[in-house]
């Protein structure tokens, strides 16, 4: 009787030498500064031509020889910015309102509360985001001159409603809030069922404290689309009563003509509320899409 212990083939593993290692993450490096590199350059370019004279944008220098910060201030004079930032603050706080609002409310309902017909309402939500803005801006502009439906006024072209009521509701919005509603423990409904909780209060004081990573991510991307619209204040305003921060940086981009230096010291001037609400919201904004599902 043979008692030898056959010993299985195994094959050797191969490990990785420290010098393949430092080559591997050199390599990978070089290729995330060079797309870091890729995605600063045209924002190098705007500010350091905000801040060159006229013929220096000409002879396209790289950084000026003196910084003109006078012409964020010739900026802003010539082209009436102050009108057109108050319009974009109040449009942006107006629709912000209502976005969290209703995204709140459709979220914690998909979310956490079972009724007839939730999956295909939920399911019918997810597919308008599939369909292109361009598609859907007619019957839109339709609905608010009031050719579809009868509104207050008759029309609202030309009304601070026109350029808000359209962007209070959002698939996206309700579909981020709704993943991170769904993810909080059914206990915590329950114990709050014994303390006599309804749905109502049991969202504003126990679901939206722990929300506020999520919130505040639909705060930002609601925020960056509210502040940044441009097609839609433009097709529904014809005067400069109600037009947005965009859409007066095109008008002095036809007025301003050649003077590059003017046009990125606007460009400037109208990305910087959205540089700081990033940068202070980032933490939250990172968590919020971490803990929704969504991350890759």
């Amino acid at each position: 009787m043979d008692n030898s212990v056959v010993i299985p083939n195994t094959k050797k593993i191969k490990k990785e030498t420290p010098a393949g290692k430092i080559l591997g993450k050199a390599f990978l490096y070089l290729i995330l500064i060079a797309g870091a590199l890729i995605f600063i350059f045209p924002f190098y370019w705007m500010i350091s031509n905000s801040l060159m004279t006229l013929g220096e944008t000409i002879t396209r220098k790289m950084w000026p020889a003196v910084p003109q910060w006078i012409n964020f201030l010739d900026a802003w004079e010539q082209a009436s910015f102050s009108k057109y930032f108050f319009n974009s603050v109040l449009i942006t706080l107006g629709t912000l309102a209502g976005l969290l609002f209703t995204s709140i409310l459709a979220g914690y309902a998909f979310g956490r509360i079972d009724f007839k017909g939730k999956n295909v309402i939920f399911a019918i939500f997810l597919a308008t985001m599939m369909i292109p803005e361009s598609v859907t801006l007619i019957p839109n502009y339709l609905l608010i001159r009031g050719t579809i439906i009868p509104l207050p006024g008759g029309t609202w072209i030309n009304t601070y409603w026109a350029l808000t009521v359209p962007f209070m509701a959002n698939a996206f919005s309700i579909f981020l809030l709704r993943q991170f509603f769904a993810q909080i423990p059914k206990e915590l409904w329950d114990a709050a069922r014994i303390d006599g909780c309804d749905h109502l209060r049991f969202l504003v004081q126990v679901v939206m404290p722990i929300s506020k990573a999520p919130i505040m991510t639909v705060l930002l991307f609601g925020f960056t689309g509210a502040w940044n619209a441009f097609q839609w204040p433009l097709l529904v305003t014809t005067r400069n009563t109600w037009r947005p921060l965009m859409v007066g940086l095109y008008g002095f981009i036809q007025e301003a003509g050649p003077q590059t230096n003017l046009l990125m010291a606007g460009a400037v001037i109208t990305i910087i509320p959205i540089l700081i609400v990033y940068f202070l919201t980032q933490k939250q904004f990172t968590q919020g899409i971490a803990t929704t599902g969504l991350k890759g």
